[in-house]
């Protein structure tokens, strides 16, 4: 059973969220703009590298662009215990999707510190880089790369909306793209990995429980769609003469909507960019992403089946940008971990995460999400009360005690 934090452990995890709040935060919502290997993500970096030394941990960057900071030799002693989450948000993002992992390990070690508990097996915290994908397109790609799931090649290629290319992005922060590729040596140091999350849903606020261990995540995937049209003058141009890109748009996002619900799923078009994006100009081109999930594959093919046949009658085309099958964690550490904080809840998630990009590669792997009062997330409003998330730190504390303690 997980025991209550100590003081300092509460203290430390007021303290670390204090100190995030105002990175990449946008004034005029509340929420946050932290995108990958920008000058804001480079402060979360220096962040979590000054919160490890501050707690003796040296910090060591795998050839993904993951931070790790060890306490405890993993290649001598090892594999180790690894606790963590991301850094970086999507586009007017909330305070917890991320940085709750992260604050909570620390917060976690901290607490185990305070009440003199040894360590007899290596711990890290890791910080997984551009999990969100929200600069170029792919989430998790940290632990893609890590992985081996994600080429270097098509990762450097990728680029942003003003068109800057990974490759470009990572030499402006320093880090020479040649030197990007899996890492197995690093992966090869994680014996267990732990991922703390703020839930995503309401499944908690339900139960009543402040903690709950994840089961699965659901199949899900990204796609553009590319819609073309023909340019001309919004004043001159007869309805009937025009190709207009974003009436055809339109109908593909509300053919979105309704194939999902037809096969009991989820569709999002929540990007859109549309050329050459004038007031009084006819545009002569969309591009629409879709998020797509399920509880199953077929269903969430399904929806892009349907899709494939809309966008090729209107010209277009629908290519695959990412695509992760539903992943099951490991069924015995879910069952440890459950037991362990006292026959918590298993819950099942439409959220990725890089928890589940490491079990598909063959880590012993788990989660354990926090309360969100509201189930908003991916918004300024995503929220989690302090008791919870202290609950979440006592969680991972006795998580450390049992696995390396």
């Amino acid at each position: 059973m997980a025991h209550p934090p100590s003081a300092a452990a509460a203290a430390s995890f007021d303290a670390l969220m204090a100190e995030l709040a105002p990175i990449g935060r946008l004034a005029a919502t509340g929420g946050y703009a932290r995108f990958a290997w920008t000058a804001v993500d480079a402060e979360l970096r220096d962040w979590f590298v000054a919160a490890a030394g501050a707690r003796g941990l040296p910090v060591a960057p795998d050839r993904a662009g993951n931070l790790w900071a060890w306490a405890g030799d993993p290649d001598a002693a090892g594999p180790g215990l690894v606790l963590g989450s991301h850094l970086d948000s999507v586009p007017d993002g909330g305070a917890f999707d991320g940085p709750l992992g992260v604050v909570s390990a620390f917060a976690a070690l901290d607490d185990l510190r305070a009440r003199d508990v040894a360590l007899r097996r290596p711990v890290a915290v890791v910080c997984f880089s551009d999990e969100e994908g929200a600069r170029f397109g792919v989430a998790c790609t940290g632990s893609r790369l890590l992985t081996g799931a994600l080429s270097p090649e098509r990762a450097l290629a990728q680029r942003d909306a003003d068109g800057t290319s990974r490759a470009d992005a990572l030499r402006s922060a320093g880090v020479r793209p040649a030197d990007v590729a899996a890492d197995p040596a690093a992966l090869a140091r994680v014996g267990t990995f732990v991922e703390l999350h703020v839930e995503q849903g309401r499944a908690l606020a339900a139960d009543g429980r402040p903690v709950a261990v994840g089961e699965s995540i659901w199949p899900h995937g990204r796609w553009r769609l590319d819609l073309p049209g023909e340019a001309n003058h919004a004043g001159t141009t007869a309805l009937a003469d025009r190709r207009d890109a974003v009436v055809a748009a339109a109908a593909v996002v509300l053919q979105a909507r309704a194939a999902a619900q037809r096969h009991a799923a989820l569709a999002t078009c929540g990007r859109l960019v549309v050329r050459p994006n004038g007031v009084n100009a006819v545009p002569s081109s969309v591009s629409v992403w879709l998020d797509a999930r399920a509880v199953e594959e077929s269903r969430v093919r399904a929806v892009v089946d349907e899709l494939a046949g809309e966008v090729e009658a209107l010209g277009g085309t629908l290519t695959e940008e990412s695509w992760t099958p539903r992943t099951v964690f490991d069924g015995a550490l879910a069952g440890r971990l459950a037991a362990l904080l006292g026959d918590a809840p298993l819950l099942a998630t439409g959220a990725g995460h890089d928890a589940g990009i490491l079990a598909a590669a063959g880590v012993p792997a788990g989660m354990i999400f926090v309360r969100n009062p509201s189930g908003v997330s991916h918004s300024p409003a995503e929220h989690a009360e302090r008791d919870d998330c202290l609950a979440g730190v006592a969680a991972l504390a006795a998580v450390v005690a049992e696995f390396a303690g």
